[in-house]
């Protein structure tokens, strides 16, 4: 796959391509995971400028090799600014997660994101409120709450932050949904990768820790890891529309379960299990239910 600059939404309809380019992302976003992991005592900070760092250099490579300028003036700036800065929190709240949980609670819960999407699209962008979309939120903040097990003590900080992680994460996506068809895909992770380098980089250097040589490889793998994911989601999604694709998000979940197991012996409580399977089974539904809509035929 070249590095190139996509600008339109959809070049061309590719259905199994792109689900196979859909779960390849999904497996390399599991693998950030566990990179994180295995950097170990590493504080979250620099997990999260090492991640952004590598992003931004590859980003930034992408540009110059298409001869574009990413700070060319534009009025959407704010908007990429507002993104990175949601984007920033999100990935800094997901990585402590992932330090506190195991690696499928912690993508379980970062994968509600979809659902404070369709929240805030209703609420800021002004999206037709669905009838079907009150039961699928409450199915799946069900099931979060499942998966968190609220607790009046600090053992809930860690579920919390997967929890807001998603809520961030949702903030940053809507965002970009503002953005369609304004701002090519580039300019987005572009900017997102500078604002969490940048986010970043005072207590990076303040607190600086230096990372041993495995450490600073697991570091460096996250960023590569995390950025292939991001060019393969990206790629993916301008082979076939996301409705009928965007579903194959999910099988991070299950490639962060199967990499928790294999390398950590990690097994969900009985309780986080069913937590899971309330969310995934809204997201199927909620899948489901944008296709069936998007076949029926509008009256002329």
């Amino acid at each position: 796959m070249r590095l190139t600059i996509v600008r339109d939404p959809v070049t061309q309809d590719n259905t199994p391509r792109a689900v196979v380019t859909i779960v390849v992302a999904a497996f390399c976003f599991a693998c950030v995971g566990v990179a994180v992991r295995l950097a170990g005592s590493v504080p979250v900070y620099e997990k999260v400028f090492f991640r952004g760092l590598v992003s931004l250099v590859v980003m930034s490579v992408v540009a110059l090799r298409s001869r574009e300028n990413p700070f060319a003036r534009s009025p959407h700036v704010p908007a990429l600014l507002l993104r990175g800065v949601f984007g920033t929190l999100g990935v800094s709240l997901y990585f402590y997660a992932l330090e506190n949980l195991t690696l499928a609670d912690a993508a379980l819960l970062n994968k509600l994101s979809p659902f404070f999407v369709a929240a805030f699209a209703v609420l800021f962008l002004k999206e037709k409120f669905s009838r079907y979309l009150a039961p699928t939120l409450v199915c799946a903040f069900v099931g979060a709450g499942l998966v968190i097990k609220p607790a009046l003590d600090l053992r809930a900080l860690p579920a919390l932050a997967g929890l807001l992680s998603a809520v961030a994460s949702g903030a940053a996506y809507t965002t970009v949904r503002s953005l369609r068809g304004k701002v090519p895909p580039y300019k987005i992770v572009f900017y997102f990768s500078l604002m969490s380098t940048a986010a970043v980089l005072p207590p990076t250097v303040l607190g600086f820790v230096r990372p041993r040589l495995d450490q600073l490889l697991f570091l460096l793998a996250a960023g590569v890891f995390a950025t292939a994911g991001q060019m393969f989601l990206t790629y993916g999604y301008h082979q076939a529309p996301a409705t009928r694709i965007s579903i194959y998000n999910y099988a991070h979940v299950l490639f962060a379960f199967l990499l928790g197991l294999a390398l950590w012996n990690e097994m969900p409580d009985l309780l986080s299990l069913v937590g899971g399977v309330l969310i995934i089974a809204a997201a199927v539904y909620n899948h489901r239910r944008i296709l069936t809509e998007e076949q029926v035929p509008t009256p002329a």
